[in-house]
């Protein structure tokens, strides 16, 4: 201790010393704590999903259970997908994709209230210099008479609250926890934007490849325009039969024209989820539609540790937790202690002597009589807050099994029905073979062909358009499983 210091503490007189060392014993204790004990609410979890039985893993490709280890969803899950356009496109996401800035920056301006609260633990200290130069009439009333002084002020000011009742550190708690659930929310704005794109993706290459059918068949149907146009010649089809494969050939054209409004609509939604401006951004043709994957995933309970939505629901739910501890504080006198030192004088060169030294000390309790039942108020909204956070997090809860169990089944559905339209689509080539034979033999009339065309390219259409679903309820699932996101990435040193 300095020799100032000493002089200090030795002038205090017995009762006020007694009474700062008792204060200062109390703070050196975890004061109480009136938020109650908090435990995880309790949500009805199924045993396993409805979708997800041994018959059914049979019958589909488009998922499986997870297996230790080498099976499970990792970070980057959208390189299951093999496809290196598409990884491109996702490394984008978090440096450019504005969403994914705008919840950064909430994250970060949350942890920084976990800061401010931090600080209400450590005394303010204060210093204001000050030169006041006065002048004093004379008892005479004489101008000659009167006097001019200048007086050197360097004071020193500091105070302190206690945490007794325990407000401040259940405020930092449950700022803390908001940084948590935060945290979270970033994550979930990530998986989200990163499903769209992949969404987009898959869909804009079953456009390329629906593109590249018709474009085909426009090829297809140029020759038979002509073979019908020289049977006409010969006299060996009528009008009726060139003006029906014309029709046919525009049809197919308009349709192949019309795809690309679509494609153009998804290379600028792709565009804005990069963070990019939809006139300087184009995606190259590339006729592709990628194989379904094997999805691992385990078991419901394993969705309250996967998903980062559910995770911040739950943080939000011990954050309520934590301010109704905030709120009962408030019934409990507030305790300040504050004090002041520095140096006084009328001489800057005998500004820090002995003399000079000045100091004060003191204890301040404040304590509320009346409100007209503000506190009781305060704290039945922090309890029903509470109620309601414990609501948004079991519904959280039910919707991602929800979510789960509809990509499950979609996907056990699409491989059955892919499998009949891939069938499907072999009758209906066989169908047109055999129109095409008849009708060059005569023995049937031109629509017939027509019919069978029209009814080869819808199928034919129709199997990229599931496959296009399958895409998509694949991705849809690994977002419903909550990506390659775990509980344990929301580590405390996000908030410190």
């Amino acid at each position: 201790m300095s020799h100032s210091m000493k002089t200090i503490f030795s002038l205090l007189k017995a009762e006020t010393r007694m009474a700062i060392v008792s204060l200062a014993c109390l703070a050196l204790f975890d004061g109480c704590s009136f938020a109650p004990k908090y435990a995880k609410p309790s949500v009805q979890t199924p045993a396993a999903f409805k979708e997800m039985t041994p018959a059914q893993s049979k019958e589909t490709d488009g998922w499986k259970t997870a297996e230790p280890k080498d099976d499970a969803l990792r970070g980057n899950w959208w390189e299951m997908f093999h496809e290196p356009e598409l990884n491109a496109f996702e490394s984008q996401v978090v440096v450019s994709n504005q969403s994914v800035a705008a919840a950064l920056a909430n994250f970060l301006a949350v942890r920084a209230v976990v800061k401010q609260a931090r600080s209400q633990n450590f005394p303010t200290v204060t210093v204001s210099p000050s030169v006041t130069e006065s002048r004093q009439s004379s008892p005479s009333g004489s101008p000659s008479a009167a006097s001019t002084s200048t007086e050197y002020s360097l004071p020193f000011d500091a105070s302190w609250e206690p945490d007794f009742w325990g407000r401040i550190r259940n405020t930092v708690k449950a700022n803390s926890l908001e940084a948590q659930a935060t945290l979270a929310d970033l994550e979930n704005v990530q998986l989200t934007v990163r499903a769209e794109v992949a969404v987009d993706y898959f869909e804009l290459r079953v456009l390329d490849a629906q593109k590249q059918l018709l474009d085909a068949t426009v090829l297809a149907y140029q020759e038979s325009l002509k073979l019908t146009q020289a049977q006409y010649d010969a006299g060996m089809a009528s009008g009726q039969d060139v003006a029906q494969a014309e029709t046919q050939l525009n049809t197919t054209l308009a349709q192949a024209t019309d795809l690309g409004i679509q494609r153009a609509l998804l290379e600028h939604a792709i565009a804005t989820l990069l963070g990019k401006p939809a006139s300087s951004f184009s995606i190259e043709i590339n006729p592709f539609v990628a194989k379904p994957v094997a999805i691992p995933f385990g078991v419901p309970s394993e969705l309250l540790e996967r998903r980062p939505d559910i995770a911040a629901a739950e943080r939000r739910v011990a954050e309520a937790n934590a301010q109704i501890g905030v709120a009962r504080a408030a019934y409990f006198p507030t305790i300040t202690l504050s004090g002041a030192a520095g140096y006084q004088n009328t001489s800057v060169q005998n500004l820090f002597s002995g003399p000079g030294l000045v100091w004060s000390v003191g204890a301040t309790l404040a304590q509320t009589l009346f409100d007209g039942g503000l506190r009781k108020a305060v704290t039945e909204q922090s309890q029903a807050i509470y109620q309601g956070n414990v609501a948004n997090y079991r519904q959280t809860v039910l919707t991602a099994f929800q979510e789960v169990e509809d990509n499950l089944s979609t996907l056990r559905i699409l491989s059955l029905e892919l499998q009949q339209q891939i069938a499907a689509v072999a009758s209906s080539q066989h169908y047109l073979t055999l129109a095409n034979t008849r009708y060059q033999s005569g023995l049937d009339i031109y629509l017939d062909v027509i019919a069978a065309q029209t009814a080869l390219l819808n199928n034919q259409r129709t199997a990229l358009n599931l496959q296009m679903q399958q895409l998509t309820a694949s991705v849809q699932l690994i977002k419903a499983l909550g990506g390659g996101w775990d509980i344990s990435h929301e580590t405390t040193a996000a908030i410190h």
